[in-house]
Formats: structure tokens, C-alpha cells, sequence
């Protein structure tokens, strides 16, 4: 394109070019890219006199040449696709550009879109060796950013993202690699953020987001790795968060976020390895959480932000925060869809003994064995309630002790004030109520009161009671202390 071809727009543009200056069209700072629709040709700009400016344009000695505009319509395809822009950075910012850019493997050292305007823009497979730009930029069609490797940080703040149909991707990030952080605080997206298989150097920063899409997948990041935060606080999201197989090397946090996805699966987190997951200050999440097979350091889970259903199978944790009394962590197990999951109780267990609470560590295997209960045969269930209401399956071997003193108490009073009569009256001993009953009561210790004295009617019948129960109560606490040695 020759010089003489040039409105006076883009000649303005074209000599500032090789000085690195600024071009500014916009009436005030606060003017709204969103009507450069009606801009005039005064301030209209050709993509193909922006192309041929990119490709073409004399250097001057001792200057570094850029491009920055601001407030422009810019009309017509740019498309750049596969150029090799190394030697200065574009800034467009405040723009309103007619057609989607076309960007497709190109390499540059800096982008900055900050607050236009765009249907669209394509930039996969795109090298940028410095920091990508995209704040306050309203985009009605798709971000295509899949591939792409930014050198530096990728901004995405107060931006708003919309899908032409609202259904699809708004934002393509798979595969991509972004050498600093994501930094996203407010983005608004209408549609599906996929981050599959994309690696981030730094931080996810999504804070106060709202992600929008009903019934669908809002943010789909299977196998994504973050080398830093992944911050979801204080976002609302209407949709599934996918992160099946995700490294996150610090904390996952959604502290007073609100995640609703009531028809199916609100947080998928299976098999991903976290550093910190966060759920806390914020509403139960509506739809159910998948963490199985995830393996995460420290978990802060306030138990008012689960759902209804919670997976937790093969679930691995090391600590578990805050410190919350036993009976407000069981719930979460009983939520599990799969039923009864021994490893969860296992791992609370574990959680409760490696900070000394042993008591709370008993509760959850005492909730473990009655909650195994409901899986038996009738048979089972039965003797398992003895096993509860005797020694508490161990785990409460005084209520035994009770037992058999209240037992031993009824047959001192009951014998003492009617004695049985002697077998033998010449050879019988002095008869004790209360030693008498310890015969009938403990299967294994003979005071010799009980074959000596042989009671009738009543009493007889209470004998039997009390040497049935005796073993009863001797074979239930030795089930519970086997099984208690057995695990320690």
C-alpha cells in the first residue's frame, strides 16, 4: 500500500509508527468503544493499511517503532496469520473492530486489545514473547487462544466473553502455555472456558467471575497444571467446573463462591492432585462434588458448603482444617452416592489421629462399623446392634462394665432376698448373693456358689437370663478388642 493511498486517519497512524508515539481518536478517556459502530472516517481505519503498516513500514534510526492506538474503528479482515512480528509490540486498545482479527500463528512480542471491541478473535497456535492484553475487552463470538504460548502473563480482567449462541466455547485455552499468570479477576463469560490440557507458570486468578453456562460445562480444565493458585473466590458460576486430572500445585479456593449445577455434577475433581482445596464462607453448592480419587495436602472444608451429594471414594487427603467435632464431619460421608465407603471413614479417622484427637478418631469408626452394619444380613444387623448396645464395638468398653454391674446388682437383690436351696446341705458352702451371681455372670471364673445351689420357678429363669447374657456380653467384648488391637 503506497503512502498516497492513506486517509488522514491512517496517515497520522502510519508516521507515529516509527517513533513508538500514541494515536488517540477517543473525544474522553470514558468514552465506550461499544458505539464505534457510528465512528466517522475521521477516526476509521483500514485493517489492510494496518497490515501493510505491520509488514512494510520504514524504521527509524534510534527509535523503537510500535503501534498504539487508541479509540479507532477499525473496518475490514486483519488478518495476520503466520506473521512474524518480533521487533515491536501492538497495542489496540479502545477499539471497535467490524470484523474478527485473524491471528492464527503469528508471533509478536506484546498484544494489548485493552477495552475494545471485537466479534471474535483468532489466535491459536500464536507465539507471544511478552504479555497478552485482553482487560475490558467486550468479545461477542469465540476467544480462540488453543496452542498458543505466552511468554508472559495473560490479562482477562473486567473482560466480557459471550458465545454467539451462548452454548459453546467463549474462550479456547487448550493445550496453551502462559509462562506467568492468568489474571482474570470479574471476567463475565456467557458460555464454556476450556482449559484442557493448558499449563500456567504462575495463577489462575478468576475472583468475583461470574461464569454462565446452565446445565453445561462453565469451566472444562481436565489435565490442567498450575504452578500456583487457582482462584475462584467470590465467583458465581452457573454450570460444571471441570478439573478431572488437574495439577495444582497450590490452593484451589472457592471461598464464598457460588457454584449450581443442580441437575448433575457442580465441582469434578476427580483424580487431580491439589496442594489446598478451599470450600468455605459461602452457600452450599448446589449439584453434587466429585473429588474421587484426588489426592490433596490440606483440605478446608466447612461442612455448610457441601451439597447434598458428595463422592469421595479412593479420596486421599493429609490434614483436614478447620477443626470440627466428629458428629459435624460424618454427614459428608453418609452423602456419598456409591453407599458405603470404608476408605472416607478411614481417611477422617486418620485426619482426626494425626492431630491427637483420639476420641473423635473413635467416633468415626464407631460410625463406620454401624453405618457397615446397614450392608449385612439380618443375622449380621442383629449382632451387630448386641455388639453396639454392649460395648459399643469396642470402642466404648465401659458400657460393658455397666452392664454387669447393673446385671450383678438384679441377682444380689433377687437371690439375697430368696436363697436357692443347696444341692448338697451338708457339704454347701455359706451361700452370697452377690458372688453367686458373678458365677452365673462370668463364663470363665467359678467362685463355687454355682454348683452348689440349684434355684427353682422363678429365680431358675433368671439364672438361665444371666448366664446367657454373660456370654453375650464376654464374646461381644472380646470381638471388640480384637478388632481394636487389630487396628492399632
Amino acid at each position: 500500500m503506497e503512502i498516497n493511498d492513506l486517509t488522514p486517519a491512517e496517515l497520522r497512524v502510519w508516521r507515529a509508527f516509527p517513533r513508538g508515539e500514541r494515536v488517540d481518536f477517543r473525544a474522553g478517556d470514558d468514552e465506550d468503544a461499544a458505539g464505534g459502530a457510528t465512528w466517522g472516517p475521521e477516526r476509521t481505519i483500514r485493517a489492510s493499511a494496518l497490515k501493510a503498516l505491520l509488514l512494510h513500514a520504514p524504521q527509524e534510526d534510534g527509535e523503537i517503532a510500535a503501534l498504539k492506538v487508541s479509540g479507532a474503528r477499525i473496518t475490514g479482515p486483519l488478518d495476520l496469520t503466520h506473521a512474524v512480528l518480533e521487533s515491536h509490540p501492538v497495542r489496540l486498545s479502545h477499539c471497535h473492530f467490524a470484523e474478527r482479527p485473524e491471528l492464527y500463528g503469528i508471533q509478536l512480542r506484546r498484544l494489548s486489545l485493552h477495552g475494545s471491541v471485537l466479534p471474535g478473535l483468532g489466535l491459536g497456535s500464536a507465539r507471544i514473547d511478552g504479555t497478552l492484553r485482553l482487560s475490558g475487552c467486550r468479545i461477542d463470538g469465540p476467544v480462540q487462544l488453543a496452542g498458543t504460548h505466552i511468554s508472559g502473563a495473560l490479562f482477562l480482567e473486567d473482560a466480557e466473553l459471550t458465545a454467539p449462541d451462548g452454548s459453546g466455547p467463549v474462550l479456547k485455552l487448550n493445550q496453551s502455555v502462559v509462562d506467568d499468570d492468568l489474571w482474570a479477576p470479574r471476567l463475565r463469560a456467557r458460555g464454556e472456558i476450556r482449559l484442557n490440557g493448558a499449563s500456567v507458570t504462575g495463577s489462575v486468578n478468576l475472583t468475583e467471575a461470574l461464569l454462565e453456562r446452565d446445565g453445561e460445562a462453565a469451566v472444562d480444565a481436565q489435565t490442567l497444571t498450575v504452578g500456583g493458585d487457582f482462584l475462584l473466590r467470590r465467583a458465581r458460576v452457573r454450570g460444571w467446573i471441570g478439573l478431572r486430572g488437574a495439577r495444582i500445585a497450590g490452593r484451589l479456593d472457592l471461598s464464598y463462591a457460588h457454584v449450581s449445577n443442580p441437575s448433575g455434577t457442580a465441582l469434578h475433581a476427580s483424580s487431580s492432585t491439589v496442594g489446598e482445596l478451599w470450600l468455605r464462607k459461602g452457600p452450599p453448592m448446589e449439584g453434587t462434588l466429585n473429588v474421587r480419587r484426588a489426592q490433596i495436602d490440606v483440605l478446608f472444608l466447612e461442612p455448610e458448603t457441601l451439597p447434598r451429594r458428595v463422592l469421595l471414594s479412593s479420596l486421599a487427603y493429609t490434614s483436614l482444617a478447620p477443626h470440627e467435632p466428629a458428629e459435624r464431619r460424618l454427614p459428608m460421608l453418609e452423602r456419598d452416592g456409591e453407599g458405603y465407603v470404608p476408605h472416607a471413614y478411614e481417611q477422617l479417622t486418620a485426619a482426626y489421629r494425626r492431630i491427637g484427637d483420639d476420641h473423635e478418631a473413635r467416633l468415626v469408626q464407631l460410625a463406620k462399623q454401624r453405618r457397615h452394619r446397614s450392608t449385612l444380613p439380618w443375622y449380621g444387623r442383629l449382632w451387630g446392634h448386641v455388639q453396639d448396645a454392649t460395648v459399643g464395638y469396642g470402642f466404648r468398653p465401659l458400657r460393658a462394665f455397666g452392664w454387669l454391674l447393673s446385671l450383678l446388682a438384679v441377682g444380689s437383690v433377687a437371690y439375697a432376698l430368696e436363697h436357692p436351696p443347696p444341692l448338697k446341705p451338708d457339704e454347701a458352702p455359706d451361700f452370697n448373693p452377690v458372688f453367686y451371681t458373678l458365677d452365673l455372670l462370668l463364663p470363665v471364673i467359678s467362685f463355687g456358689q454355682e454348683t452348689a445351689f440349684a434355684p427353682a420357678g422363678p429365680h431358675q429363669a433368671l439364672a438361665y437370663v444371666l448366664v446367657l447374657t454373660g456370654w453375650i456380653l464376654a464374646t461381644a467384648v472380646l470381638a471388640g478388642v480384637t478388632r481394636t488391637v487389630s487396628r492399632q
